[in-house]
């Protein structure tokens, strides 16, 4: 039997939706499953009441024929301007978007100091505000204030676009 992410995924995809995040709560008696379209006009095409509709009624479907599966509520819906990005996809589709992005693993940066006469001070760094410029070997390309920043993906723990409005 496929387990409940990829059943859920594999059914989205076939309504030409992709599934953004899928989050189980309430000791596992919500599932909230968040989508978006696949192939998007543009960035302000998004999904509607309509899509999450059609999604919510083919996942009752499916979770029905599931006996296994035990849940009370289903709730479907966008991602929100703040989405979730998790896949290399995301990254390239956001391109020029602002985004937040937390690491895992630390980045070390020697930093000089002009409030202290010069001194060099070593900082570590994990959290990032910053513009998406592109992906490079797997790694997201992120403009903090004129400073471009290559984060490994697979170093990135929490990422979501950060509107400017």
């Amino acid at each position: 039997m496929l387990d409940l992410h990829t059943m859920i995924e594999t059914s989205v995809n076939q309504l030409g939706f992709d599934l953004v995040d899928l989050e189980i709560s309430n000791r596992g008696k919500v599932l909230r499953v968040f989508i978006d379209k696949q192939n998007p006009v543009d960035i302000k095409d998004s999904v509607n009441i309509d899509d999450c509709s059609l999604v919510s009624n083919q996942l009752g479907n499916l979770l029905a024929i599931e006996n296994d599966i035990d849940y009370d509520r289903l709730e479907v819906s966008s991602p929100g301007m703040d989405r979730v990005l998790r896949k290399e996809a995301d990254f390239t589709r956001f391109i020029g978007e602002r985004a937040t992005v937390k690491i895992r693993v630390p980045i070390i940066e020697l930093v000089v100091n002009a409030k202290s006469a010069g001194k060099e001070e070593t900082l570590t760094k994990k959290n990032f505000v910053g513009f998406i410029r592109g992906l490079e070997s797997s790694q997201v390309l992120l403009d903090c204030d004129g400073v471009i920043y290559k984060l490994a993906l697979t170093n990135i723990e929490k990422a979501r676009l950060n509107p400017v409005f």
